[in-house]
């Protein structure tokens, strides 16, 4: 009776691993209705062969794989919207306990991290345990026989059923049971497999560029500043969510009316960011070089192309170009490529106050000081500043303060231990998407509070959202992000074409270009047509 326990048990196990989902709108009870097409063959095929060790070990290395797999999908699919690359995504594991670590606190993390572990290895050993009993099971040649026929029948059905779900081929309807895991693994094979031959093709397109060697460009913006604001996790969701929409768009009415008093127009659009949730850099990346950057092999395969940005090119015009980065708080090489004369992470901002958890200053600070970091140069400024307040985990949310208030940053530390913890909030998603309007709303007003500013200086400026919150909390399916340009009327007259709309909320109708045509075309709209037509 033990033994039959025993080896209940060890299938009821199996059958769990098989069916467990990877992503989180499967990740319910409804789980438990699929019936593995793959579990007799594994256990039957055992029960005929009755090997010792190797293929009980390979089994539980294959399942044990599987499961990782799929529980970093649901990680992906939770914080990026997409599913896990292990070519591409293997570095995300140190961020994501990085985010962790500033969520829960160190300890915790480390135990967290520390328990999952101890759970793979559980697992791993539960399922060598399992697998040896069931090669003992079935001592009688008809006995090893019939499992075997059985254990070869339903291969070929998981087979024909893999192949109907993956397209391969088409039958008048699926058979019973399912082959999910078995397609799973396949499709990730076949991903890594495509991936090589996507960064090959991304190589080839990246060295094809027509501004590469180009001169006299950017001459229709004149001598006035270019100002790239990125804010953080910024996008279509603080236009259609009802949870955000209240807020969003009454900051953004208020502040277009601001800026039209100091004599600014606006034109606002939409662009569909390559990634969500997180990675700001494949946005960054995306924007300024005009190569769909979606992943970490194509943004490091940008890198070595030797590819143009912006910066480079409007470095070749005459600009001075930088970068205002306070989330950079370790060494940033690759910043070199990126076309920027100067970095300014943040040890290099002058802030003296208290971190908000994983932001290392309010954006308020940044947007204050960053002119005075820059200091004189008779150049026009073609820079990038990157703010973060609106970075998960969105606690605390300073308040908008006077501008002569903000001194070296301590008049921030009363703010920075004010409110729920990161830990506090995380164990809710209502409080977690509440944090996010804040932290959003506080971002914009402070952004568009400095913008107004500048009035006099009659900048060019790009605020533009990196990417969409994760899926949760944003509850829309769109990568899609907007971009407000601010100039005085006779600057966006150059981009009356593009139809975009004269305000800070742009139409939910009005063009959507992928982040990676937006070089271009900011490129032909504020270059005269002689430097073009050398092109």
């Amino acid at each position: 009776m033990k033994r039959i326990l025993l080896l209940g048990g060890g299938v009821v196990l199996v059958f769990l691993v098989l069916v467990l989902p990877n992503h989180p709108g499967t990740m319910k009870w409804t789980a438990l209705n699929r019936f593995p097409l793959e579990l007799p063959v594994l256990i039957l095929t055992l029960v005929a062969l009755r090997p010792r060790l190797f293929l009980p070990v390979l089994f539980a290395t294959t399942l044990v794989l599987a499961a990782l797999m799929k529980v970093a999908d649901y990680g992906m699919f939770v914080a990026y919207n997409r599913p896990f690359n292990p070519v591409l995504d293997a570095f995300l594991v140190e961020a994501g306990f990085n985010l962790l670590e500033n969520s829960v606190g160190r300890p915790l993390a480390i135990i967290l991290l520390v328990g999952f572990g101890l759970l793979l290895a559980v697992l791993f050993f539960a399922l060598i345990y399992t697998f040896r009993a069931w090669s003992c099971v079935g001592g009688r040649p008809i006995v090893r026989v019939s499992a075997g026929l059985i254990a070869i029948a339903f291969s070929v059905i998981t087979v024909v059923d893999a192949g109907h779900a993956l397209k391969m081929w088409k039958l008048p309807e699926s058979p019973p049971g399912t082959s999910w895991t078995s397609r799973l693994m396949f499709k990730r094979a076949v991903e890594m497999q495509a991936t090589a031959a996507d960064l090959i093709q991304f190589r080839q397109d990246a060295a094809q560029d027509p501004y590469a060697d180009a001169t006299g460009l950017f001459d229709m913006i004149g001598p006035r500043d270019v100002i790239l604001i990125y804010i953080e996790s910024y996008g279509r969701t603080s236009f259609e969510n009802p949870l955000y929409t209240d807020t969003h768009l009454a900051t953004l009415t208020t502040a277009e009316q601001s800026l039209r008093a100091t004599g600014f127009g606006i034109r606002s659009g939409w662009l569909t960011s390559p990634t969500a949730g997180g990675q700001s850099w494949l946005a960054h990346g995306t924007l300024s070089t005009g190569l769909w950057t979606s992943d970490n092999g194509r943004y490091n395969a940008m890198l070595g192309s030797g590819r143009k940005s912006l910066f480079h090119l409007a470095a070749d015009a005459g600009f001075r170009t930088a970068a205002i980065m306070p989330a950079i708080t370790m060494g940033w090489p690759e910043s070199s490529l990126m076309g920027f004369e100067r970095v300014h992470p943040a040890a290099d901002i002058p802030y003296k106050g208290a971190r908000f958890n994983w932001v290392t200053m309010p954006d308020q600070f940044t947007l204050g000081t960053y002119r005075d970091i820059l200091g004189e140069d008779p150049r026009p400024d073609f820079i990038q500043i990157a703010l973060i307040s609106s970075h998960a985990p969105w606690v605390p949310i300073p308040p908008l303060l006077e501008w002569d208030q903000l001194g070296d940053g301590t008049v921030f530390t009363q703010y920075a231990t004010q409110g729920p913890t990161p830990k506090e909030v995380w164990r809710d998603r209502d409080r977690v998407r509440e944090q996010y309007r804040l932290a959003i709303d506080y971002a914009l007003q402070a952004t568009f509070s400095h913008v107004a500013q500048l009035g006099d200086e009659a900048p060019l400026i790009l605020v533009v959202g990196d990417h969409q919150p994760a899926g949760f909390v944003s509850q829309i399916d769109s990568h899609d992000v907007p971009l407000h340009m601010i100039a005085p009327d006779t600057v966006l007259e150059q981009i009356s074409h593009w139809d975009w709309t004269p305000s800070l909320i742009p139409d939910a109708e009005a063009p959507v270009w992928r982040m990676d045509a937006f070089r271009d075309h900011f490129i032909r709209a504020f270059t005269s047509p002689g430097p073009l037509a050398a092109r």
